[in-house]
């Protein structure tokens, strides 16, 4: 961008900077959300409370399914095995069969 694109857009500096921090702060939060670390310690503060009694064993389960399954995703592992229905563990899938006749 030349110097006249630079001198009009220079009033707008301040919002460009804000949002600049604003994605350096929502990518770190993603970090933390996905760190594998930060999950299984939360996996062990839900237990923690199942055993005093904060939790029922329906909301327990619920909530540490929704945490395996982050868990998961931030180790990169596929949530239906070998790609899915019909697939194979390298990926590939099987052409179904025509329906009818």
């Amino acid at each position: 961008m030349g110097l006249l694109g630079e001198v009009l857009l220079l009033p707008l500096a301040p919002v460009r900077g804000s949002a600049w921090v604003m994605r350096q702060v929502l990518a770190e939060a993603e970090r933390r959300y996905d760190d594998p670390a930060a999950i299984v310690a939360e996996l062990g503060r839900l237990e923690e409370r199942l055993a005093a009694g904060e939790l029922d064993e329906e909301e327990f389960d619920r909530l540490e399914d929704e945490l395996l399954d982050r868990l998961e995703r931030s180790r990169g592992v596929p949530s239906e095995p070998w790609g899915g229905e019909g697939g194979t563990q390298d990926g590939w899938t099987a052409p179904r069969e025509a329906e009818g006749g």
